[in-house]
């Protein structure tokens, strides 16, 4: 809770109600120091009856200046916030005149300290998602009790095993859109009861769930993707226990490598086979098996052997794809032999250049 009213606030405040009532205005601390005033010449100095008004708890008016400290006609009005004296708001003119602009002020003092309250609480959450997420993610963490203490706060329970989930905004999207899933994406885990989570710039929200939850909210999630396509991807990685999460956090990635290029929106590690073998090919190794393989093909070439394996290696399913005769589908299969060194027609052949195919969208 906040203990006092910020100076900066205060002066701000000061200003914006000098503005619509043209008479000087003072915050007094509960000390009886004045610390934001629209007359400069006071900040700092002592004011008796403000500390006055702070001690009683109550307004205190004066109709006409007294030899004590710091004393004009006016009226001293206490802030009070949490049971507590914050402040008090003196304003320096007859009380009847000045009355109701001090009550506005105390007003609008008590609505901004609210809301800073609120922003404060906010950030102070979003501050320990972040920690935390990021411990869990790195196996060499040394405050491992504190760790602990922030997954109770946000009521996770380190015997039972969670999910990293990566949601991906596509950078290509338009900034209208980005900001808007920005704002979507919290919202939509709040209604899913998701509250462990954290932006990573560019565009990656990072979550961790508690598997029976995913279980229960993987529908919802598939949908959620599929309602921004081209703009969204979210990538579920493999089920461990929370203190393991960097593991669901690797599978995750690989994941989320297999969408990459894809119009794909969603896709859970369990339910990959081939691509989690093509995902660890370093870039090294994917260029030079391309090199022995395909990277002599023309696109349309690529093309004809996409449909030839898409249709079972079958060659009328395949022609008829294609719309071309099968003894033409036959002929190019053969030039795709000469050019390559490998026959699409044979098994084994065929199975190396649909892993170069594979590779290429991976």
């Amino acid at each position: 809770m906040i203990s006092a009213v910020p100076p900066l606030l205060a002066q701000q405040i000061v200003a914006s109600i000098k503005d619509v009532c043209g008479y000087d205005i003072n915050f007094i601390s509960t000390s009886g120091v004045i610390f934001a005033s629209t007359n400069p010449a006071r900040i700092g100095t002592f004011h008796e009856i403000g500390r006055q008004a702070a001690a009683s708890g109550t307004a205190v008016e004066v109709r006409e200046s007294h030899d004590f400290a710091g004393i004009q006609a006016g009226i001293n009005v206490p802030v009070f916030h949490g049971g507590k004296v914050l402040a008090v708001i003196g304003i320096t003119g007859m009380p009847d005149e000045v009355r109701r602009y001090a009550y506005l002020a105390e007003r609008v003092t008590l609505l901004l300290v609210r809301e800073q309250e609120l922003h404060a609480r906010i950030r102070s959450q979003a501050d320990k998602r972040h920690f935390l997420l990021t411990a869990l993610l790195d196996p060499a963490r040394e405050s491992e009790s504190e760790v602990l203490q922030c997954l109770e706060e946000f009521h996770m329970d380190i015997r039972k095993p969670g999910r990293f989930l990566l949601f991906r905004i596509s950078q290509t999207a338009e900034p209208a859109d980005r900001g808007a899933l920005e704002a979507s994406i919290p919202q939509f885990f709040s209604q899913i009861g998701l509250s462990l989570y954290t932006f990573h710039y560019p565009g990656d929200f990072y979550a961790v769930m508690e598997e029976q939850s995913f279980q229960h909210s993987a529908r919802a999630i598939q949908e959620f993707a599929a309602h921004f396509p081209g703009r969204l991807q979210a990538a579920i990685g493999k089920s461990c226990g929370l203190l393991q999460m960097e593991t669901s956090f690797r599978s995750a990635c690989t994941a989320a490598r297999c969408l990459s290029g894809s119009a794909r929106t969603y896709v859970l590690f369990d339910d990959l086979t081939l691509e989690v073998l093509l995902s660890s090919a370093d870039d090294a190794a994917r260029a030079q098996f391309l090199q022995k393989t395909i990277a002599s093909l023309s696109d349309q070439e690529l093309h004809i052997l996409r449909a030839y394996f898409s249709e079972n290696m079958s060659l009328s399913a395949a022609s008829r794809e294609l719309y071309i005769h099968k003894n033409t589908l036959q002929y190019k299969l053969n030039h795709i032999a000469e050019k390559t060194g490998w026959n699409p027609r044979r098994f084994q052949d065929a199975v190396l250049l649909f892993l170069a195919l594979e590779l290429q969208k991976s």
